[in-house]
C-alpha cells in the first residue's frame, strides 16, 4: 500500500458518519496513514483477551478502541461546530487547513 497525504491529524474532533457509532463526536487518538484508518477515543469498542502474565493472576477482557476508516469520519470545525470537509491553503509558504463551510482555520 502507498501512504497518502491526510487532512486529518491526531487531536482533531471528528464526527462518525457510518457504522454503529454514527452521529457521535470524539477526538482522534491515532492516525494510521498506511492503512487509511484512525483510532477515535471511546468509539468502536472491541474486547481484547489478555492472558495471565504471572502465576496467580487472572486473565481478563480489556476494551480497546478499534480503528475506523478515514472515509467514515468527518472533521468538526471548531468555529461553526459543523461536520465539514477540509481545504488546504498556502499562505507565506505555510500550509494551513481550512473549513470549507466557514473558511475558518483549523489548527
Amino acid at each position: 500500500m502507498t501512504m497518502i497525504s491526510l487532512k486529518i491529524k491526531t487531536g482533531d474532533v471528528v464526527r462518525v458518519l457510518r457504522g454503529k457509532d454514527a452521529g457521535k463526536t470524539a477526538k482522534i487518538v491515532a492516525v494510521l496513514p498506511v492503512d487509511e484508518k484512525v483510532v477515535v477515543e471511546g468509539l468502536n469498542p472491541v474486547f481484547k483477551h489478555v492472558k495471565p502474565r504471572q502465576s496467580g493472576q487472572k486473565g481478563q477482557r480489556v476494551t480497546i478502541s478499534a480503528p475506523l476508516r478515514i472515509a467514515n469520519v468527518q472533521v468538526v470545525c471548531p468555529q461553526c461546530k459543523k461536520g465539514t470537509r477540509v481545504a488546504l491553503s498556502r499562505e507565506n509558504g505555510i500550509r494551513q487547513r481550512m473549513c470549507k463551510k466557514c473558511n475558518a482555520i483549523i489548527e
